[in-house]
């Protein structure tokens, strides 16, 4: 297994690998053939950012029939898609910034979260599951109320701030086996294994590409289990993969006054 992460360095955004307790800079990125620089650095105080920056996020909903029941709503026949944009991305220890000006019930939503590798269009499962560079940790954040109101979901899940991602990309993982934990202020909320998604990850990915091209570093975030609940301003919500780590935000006001 390798874990990429995407950091600053000398006041600049760099990939590296981690190795033990260091991170080995490499040069260009993951998504290309890469090689070490010979640039290591200390993991302990090192700023990571989100590990991608992608073109397009690709969601899919109500893909664990226990989140599907919790809201109340039937579990579809086949993959439900919706965008959110790069624009939503932050990465570990960013502050999430709840637009409390729009929403009255902002939900966090953990995930496992799939980064592209390779430019793919139209493809099959099995050659899917080959374009899939890895995984990492992802918070789908709703709200839940405009949601609701609006019966679409662009405003709702796709406001900024809204996809914290990280903090690293984890290669080589059974697909069918991840599980993905989501705690607020150090209490947990939910657990969730891969396997009891409705659509298996290759599945989605395939069906994905028979609608849009993806490209290296898109995301491709697969569904929330159950367990989803609302966010207050002064919280810490933390999802957490075996293998990857753990993605980590506090919660604010974007609108209350400076300090």
């Amino acid at each position: 297994m390798t874990r990429f992460v995407r950091c600053i360095v000398d006041g600049e955004p760099v990939y590296g690998v981690i190795d033990g307790e260091e991170v080995a800079v490499i040069d260009p990125h993951p998504f290309a053939i890469y090689q070490q620089t010979g640039r290591r650095v200390p993991i302990e105080g090192l700023r990571l950012l989100a590990p991608v920056i992608p073109s397009k996020i690709v969601a899919v909903g109500r893909n664990y029939a226990d989140h599907a029941a919790e809201l109340g709503n039937e579990v579809p026949t086949e993959p439900l898609l919706f965008l959110k944009p790069s624009t939503a991305v932050i990465g570990p220890g960013d502050p999430l910034r709840l637009p409390t000006d729009l929403s009255d019930e902002v939900s966090y939503e953990g995930e496992i979260a799939v980064v592209i590798g390779a430019l793919i269009s139209r493809v099959t499962p099995e050659v899917a599951e080959k374009a899939i560079l890895g995984v990492t940790c992802a918070n789908d954040v709703t709200l839940r109320d405009v949601q609701r109101r609006e019966k679409q979901w662009a405003r709702s899940k796709g406001f900024d701030g809204s996809c914290p991602l990280g903090p690293a990309i984890a290669t080589g993982l059974d697909l069918s086996a991840i599980r993905v934990r989501t705690s607020v202020d150090g209490e947990l909320r939910q657990d969730g294994v891969s396997s009891q998604m409705v659509f298996d990850i290759p599945r989605i990915v395939s069906e994905i590409s028979q609608a849009m091209t993806l490209l290296p570093g898109d995301v491709v975030l697969t569904g929330s289990p159950a367990g989803v609940g609302l966010l207050n301003p002064g919280q810490r919500v933390r999802v957490e993969i075996d293998g990857v780590g753990a993605l980590e935000n506090p919660v604010v006001d974007r609108n209350a006054p400076a300090t």
